[in-house]
């Protein structure tokens, strides 16, 4: 359904994947991938949100540092693979390809990209003061980060993000803010009563949702062990009725 464009001048040049509605679009998307990067799962969460009117932009922001689609399928293979052994062989491979996410830098110019593809969702004729960031486990704590900086974000639905911000960068948001997450993926969820306090100590409008019996990276369906139905289907409905909501004019 969709088609891939360049946003952007020299110096800020970002590749995204672009989904349209098949009519006018309601509202512009802004969605974030996971740490595997433009893979065809994300393309197809794109398409799925333009199917319900939204204009849904994806930037690509991983390929750069070697992580294609195609190098993410390798990995993402071995990972699932039964035998021990193989999934122990390819983790040297993951550390040195997810290396870079701890760079100050790379978190600058994927802020920076983020930046580029929100204001091109801005700048459509009917769009402007109508658009939202969503994002999965690397995308969900991004989704967050943009929604500290940029204060004509409408809202945001980070999936199972990382939040660790100041009280003051907290209070920079002025979106409302629904994230999701799973009750077994403990590096989050024990961290969420006191990220609540302080959402709720900047004045955030910040609603979470936790699922029992469920961990990480549940919305993934193209990874069956960590996938979990019910989960991603109440998630699906529960975001899209927040987004009409949060989108109204």
């Amino acid at each position: 359904m969709g088609n891939m464009m360049t946003l952007g001048n020299a110096a800020t040049s970002v590749h995204a994947y672009i989904s349209e509605p098949p009519g006018q679009p309601k509202a512009g998307l802004l969605l974030i991938h996971e740490i595997w990067g433009l893979v065809d799962h994300i393309k197809d969460v794109a398409d799925r949100y333009a199917a319900e009117g939204y204009l849904v932009l994806v930037p690509d922001v991983m390929t750069d540092i070697g992580m294609t689609p195609e190098v993410a399928g390798e990995v993402l293979r071995a990972l699932a693979d039964p035998d021990p052994e193989q999934r122990s062989k390819v983790q040297p491979r993951l550390r040195k390809l997810t290396s870079p996410l701890d760079s100050p830098e790379f978190a600058e110019r994927t802020l920076e990209a983020l930046q580029v593809c929100f204001n091109h969702l801005e700048g459509i004729p009917g769009l402007a003061g109508r658009v939202a960031v969503t994002g999965f486990c690397f995308g969900g704590g991004y989704s967050f980060a943009l929604a500290t900086r940029e204060p004509r974000l409408r809202a945001a639905v980070p999936f199972y993000g990382s939040a660790d911000f100041t009280g003051e960068e907290l209070r920079r948001i002025t979106c409302p803010v629904l994230a999701f997450y799973g009750e077994q993926d403990r590096a989050l969820v024990d961290k969420l009563p006191e990220l609540k306090k302080k959402m709720s100590a900047a004045g955030v409008d910040f609603e979470a949702v936790v699922y029992p019996r469920t961990g990480h990276a549940f919305f993934n369906d193209s990874t069956p062990a960590r996938y979990n139905a019910h989960a991603a289907k109440d998630a699906w409905t529960r975001t899209l009725a927040f987004l009409d909501r949060s989108l109204r004019d």
